[in-house]
């Protein structure tokens, strides 16, 4: 009942609050973790294929295993001087787990620019939740950038942080978000990360199988809560959800274009190299700026669904156990 209790407050404090300015975030944390342990296997391991996947097998488990028993420690100690500062520590680190309140933020700060017609300042921020080039960027793509990113980081940064949260509390949510930071600063398809980031890659692929077929299928069955289309969002669902290069982005972003019955995807830059991308969705409609509220919408509709599932599974088996 305990880790129930902890999940609904800190998915409540993330809405109000979101990610407090000037407070060290786990996540900047692991990512400081990764660069150093980057640093060090490289100098260790040799060049080579096996040797760049060996430095990025290590890499991995430090700061997995760091991510996961830093947190798993410091709480069965406290457990043992008070069962409640445990509960309370375990809520502020699920707090910190949770991306609901940030993402929606960042996103209406683009979404606000657009409207004034300010294309420099959407750009700018826009760069600061996307890893693609922005540069270049006109309003219709940069307004598909923030609903792709909104759609994909629903599963990424909400929902499947929540069901690992609810499953291990605070230590399992940081190995989750351990593993998905690796993914983002290592699993690139280049020559510096091609071997090297190879290992993270796939784990992360792993950690999100479920949480992104999940988190997909219900932007379908929540999309008439946020004044969208469900039937469309599922129609393009089971259409498009394997096109996307990523065996997992694909489920909510197509779930997403379907629900706003408009395309996302296409060819984009990432760091100089052009990424050929398939389309999701179809040109029902021309791209408004409002699809990015609409989509941050979808996400809160979608996310507090799943929580309200969880929530019944654990009381429910609380009871019954």
């Amino acid at each position: 009942m305990l880790i129930a209790l902890s999940v609904l407050t800190a998915f409540i404090l993330d809405q109000i609050f979101g990610d407090p300015r000037n407070f060290p975030h786990p996540v900047v944390i692991i990512g400081k973790l990764i660069s150093a342990m980057e640093k060090f296997t490289r100098k260790v391991f040799p060049k080579t294929y096996p040797g760049e996947l060996a430095a990025g097998a290590l890499t991995w488990l430090c700061v997995a295993g760091v991510s996961f028993a830093v947190p798993m420690i410091a709480l069965i100690i406290l457990s043992k001087l008070s069962v409640w500062a445990a509960f309370l520590l375990n809520v502020f680190w699920c707090y910190q787990i949770f991306a609901s309140k940030s993402l929606k933020d960042q996103s209406l700060l683009v979404h606000r620019y657009l409207e004034a017609g300010d294309l420099a300042n959407s750009r700018k921020y826009l760069s600061w939740i996307v890893g693609r080039d922005t540069s270049e960027l006109g309003p219709d793509e940069i307004t598909k950038a923030v609903v792709e990113t909104v759609a994909e980081n629903t599963s990424d940064g909400v929902t499947a942080p929540m069901i690992y949260m609810v499953i291990g509390g605070a230590p399992l949510g940081m190995l989750y978000k351990a593993i998905n930071t690796m993914d983002s600063m290592l699993g690139y398809k280049n020559d510096r990360y091609l071997y090297f980031g190879r290992i993270p890659a796939k784990i992360d692929d792993a950690a999100n199988f479920f949480p992104a077929r999940i988190t997909g299928l219900l932007m379908c069955l929540t999309a008439p809560l946020a004044g969208l289309d469900g039937k469309n969002a599922y129609r393009i669902y089971k259409r498009d959800r394997l096109k996307h290069l990523s065996p997992n982005s694909g489920h909510p972003e197509a779930a997403a274009a379907g629900a706003l019955h408009i395309m996302l995807g296409g060819d984009s830059v990432y760091f100089g190299k052009l990424v050929e991308k398939a389309s999701l969705g179809d040109p029902d409609r021309a791209v408004r700026f409002s699809d990015i509220p609409a989509t941050i919408k979808l996400m809160y509709v979608s996310s507090t669904a799943l929580l309200a599932i969880l929530e019944a599974i654990l009381i429910i088996t609380a009871i019954l156990l």
